[in-house]
Order: C-alpha cells, then sequence, then structure tokens
C-alpha cells in the first residue's frame, strides 16, 4: 500500500485521523459488527441464542489470542506491515461470513476476525501512541474512532436492510458491505500511516508484585469483560425480539458508537474532581444501570437507554482500568496490562457463551442481562477499595 509523503511530526492530526479510521475498521467492524447484524442472521438461517453466543465468543477468543500473540517482539521492525495486514484480513474475513450457514465455520472465522482485529488494533496504536504524547487530542481522535466504527456500522446495516430487505439473504448483503468498506477504509491506512517511532522501552520487567490493589482491580477488570459484553452482542437482538422496530434498532447501536466516540472527552470533568479511580468506579456503576434498563424498560426506551449509556462508558472502564494498572505497577506496567488484558479477555469470552445458554432456555435475555448487571454490581464493590489503599 502507498504511504503519503508527509511529515507527521509537525501534523499529528493527521496521524490521529489514521488511527482512528485503523480502529473503526479493526474495533467497529472487525470486532463489533456481528452486533446489528445478528438479528437477521437468527431469522434468517436461523440460528439459536446459544449458537449466537457461541460465535460470539470464538470472536473474542481470538482476540485473546491476537492480543497475547502481540506482547512477543516477532514482529519488532513490521509493526505497519502487520497492522496494514490485520486490516486485510479483517476485510476479507467479513466476506468469508457471507459465504456460509455453518456455526462451526462461522465461529473459526470470527475467531480469525477476533486475531486480526487485534493486531490491526494493538499495532497501530503502537504507532499512532508516540505522536501522541503530550498532544491529548491524538489520543482522544485515535480511540474515538471505535466509537465511530460502530455509529458507522450500524446506519450501514440500515442502510443495507431498506434496499436488500432483512429476509433469509438481507446479512449477507450486510457482511459483504462491511467488507467494502473496510478494504476502502485500510487503503487510506495504508496512504496515512506513517512509520514507527523506535525508542526504548524493551528492558525486561520484574515480575508483579500482586498486592491487594492490584488484585482486587484485575478481578474487577475480568468480571468487566463479562458484564459488558453480553448487552454489547445481543443489544440490538433484544431491541428486535421487544419488536422496537428497525429504526430503533438503528438507533441503539449508533447511540452506542457516537457516545463512544465522544465519551473520553466527556468524562475528563469526572477525572479532574474525583481522580481515575473513583471515575472507573462511576462509569461501572453507570454501565449497571443501562444493562439493567435495556430489559426492564419498555423496548424503545431500553434499546435506547441501554445503548448510550453503554456507549458512554465502555470505553472509558476499559482505558481508565488500564491506566490505574499501570499506576499501580510502576516497575512492570507491560505485565499489568498483559494480566488485565488477559483477565477482561477471559470474562468476554465466558459472557456469550453463558448469556446464550441461559436465553436459549429461558426464552429470553432478561436474566443473563440482569446476571451481568449484578455482575458489573460486583465490579464497583471490588474497585471502590483501590484507591484508598493506593495512597498508603
Amino acid at each position: 500500500m502507498l504511504q503519503m509523503n508527509i511529515d507527521h511530526s509537525s501534523r499529528p492530526l493527521l496521524t490521529g485521523f489514521a488511527g482512528a479510521i485503523a480502529m473503526a475498521a479493526a474495533m467497529g467492524f472487525g470486532r463489533f459488527f456481528y452486533t446489528p447484524i445478528l438479528p437477521g442472521m437468527m431469522g434468517g438461517i436461523p440460528l439459536s441464542a446459544a449458537d449466537a453466543g457461541f460465535i460470539a465468543a470464538g470472536n473474542f477468543a481470538g482476540y485473546l489470542a491476537g492480543a497475547i500473540l502481540s506482547a512477543y517482539g516477532w514482529a519488532a521492525g513490521r509493526e505497519r506491515q502487520v497492522a496494514l495486514g490485520g486490516l486485510l484480513a479483517t476485510a476479507i474475513l467479513l466476506a468469508a461470513m457471507a459465504a456460509t450457514t455453518s456455526v462451526f465455520a462461522f465461529t473459526v472465522i470470527r475467531f480469525l476476525a477476533g486475531l486480526a482485529s487485534a493486531l490491526a488494533m494493538i499495532f497501530t496504536s503502537s504507532i499512532v501512541l508516540p505522536h501522541a504524547v503530550g498532544r491529548d487530542n491524538v489520543n482522544v481522535l485515535h480511540f474515538g474512532g471505535v466509537g465511530a466504527g460502530i455509529a458507522l456500522s450500524s446506519a450501514l446495516v440500515l442502510g443495507v436492510n431498506a434496499v436488500a430487505g432483512d429476509g433469509a439473504h438481507g446479512w449477507q448483503a450486510n457482511w459483504l458491505a462491511g467488507a467494502a468498506i473496510v478494504i476502502v477504509i485500510s487503503a487510506a491506512v495504508g496512504w496515512l500511516l506513517p512509520r514507527p517511532i523506535f525508542g526504548g522501552g524493551s528492558a525486561i520487567e520484574p515480575p508483579l508484585r500482586w498486592r491487594l490493589p492490584l488484585v482486587l482491580l484485575t478481578a474487577s477488570y475480568g468480571l468487566f469483560g463479562f458484564g459488558y459484553v453480553i448487552t454489547a452482542t445481543f443489544l440490538v437482538t433484544i431491541a428486535r425480539m421487544g419488536d422496537a422496530g428497525p429504526i430503533v434498532e438503528f438507533l441503539a447501536w449508533f447511540l452506542t458508537g457516537t457516545a463512544a466516540a465522544v465519551s473520553l472527552v466527556l468524562w475528563r470533568p469526572v477525572v479532574r474532581g474525583f481522580g481515575l479511580t473513583t471515575a472507573y468506579a462511576a462509569a461501572l456503576g453507570l454501565q449497571a444501570v443501562g444493562v439493567l434498563g435495556s430489559v426492564l424498560l419498555p423496548p424503545t426506551a431500553g434499546a435506547l437507554v441501554g445503548g448510550l449509556l453503554l456507549g458512554a462508558t465502555f470505553m472509558v472502564v476499559t482505558a481508565y482500568g488500564l491506566q490505574i494498572a499501570r499506576a499501580l505497577s510502576p516497575d512492570s506496567p507491560r505485565r499489568a496490562l498483559a494480566f488485565m488484558t488477559a483477565a477482561f479477555g477471559t470474562g468476554q469470552i465466558i459472557g456469550p457463551l453463558v448469556a446464550g445458554w441461559v436465553a436459549e432456555r429461558s426464552g429470553s435475555f432478561t436474566l443473563p442481562t440482569i446476571l451481568a448487571a449484578a455482575v458489573l454490581v460486583v465490579c464497583v464493590l471490588l474497585a471502590l477499595p483501590v484507591a484508598p489503599q493506593r495512597s498508603q
């Protein structure tokens, strides 16, 4: 792919934009596009709730595998090629979802898509974030791409369904349309993404010291993976089962994306006024309210409130949890992030499996969603003691 002859050091926002559209493709489409397409797949193939949960868990397992694989040094000097390769693989794997109706094949494809999206996200971030040092707007732009991708994917599904219908084959047209979007984005990223900035930071870190605050935070973060992912996977399906209508289905996921895109900016005053850990706990509590509301409120209100509060919190909890872990482990920050990511990844693999299994037997997603909200409350309780103990 081509690269622009640009002095990125003098135009950091251009680098941030390259990161943003890469995150939109890798995460908004590669990882979360399954959510708005799932109702059409469940009706058109059809898939059971347990099947849907199994396929979703495969994607999150692939993401965890990609995160672990990225921790090794095999890609040193090839970060840009790996990032672009991950984006291209994401496009191919999105298209592959339209070529089968086998649950096993879907799971394998989504596993590989999770692996590809993790590689694209991690290595793009490793290139972009050094350009964000001292420039918070670059950081916010880069991570805001996740929400922008979610919002765009929601609009794409609405448009494709209006043209192709949401019948037996409408879900296939959605996967192909998403693949086309990601191919275009991949070409743009290849044109705009700079070469990596190489520096220090390769020293071997000492083993983690598992003090109580880090143990509590890691447990909270792992359970957060379980608590958020059920709504993040099945929100549009819940709206469909409640007959909320296609516009509400679109708006629910669109609100999730737009809120996520600006959430890190909106939470800045909370961090400045109350501290990072308090903001982390508050975002978890607000997310629990939204998760519970998605099934206890009337279908339209539940979908919209659930989507809005999910988007306003899940990127915040993700980012703040990792920042707190780094602060708790100043001598071994990379090890802390690896354990946190592993805990989170395990939680979000288990979540869809449990939700699909329980929904299959109960006839709705109400019970697993209430369980997810309860788990998020436990996350808050685990996080509350972390801030006072950090000060000791």
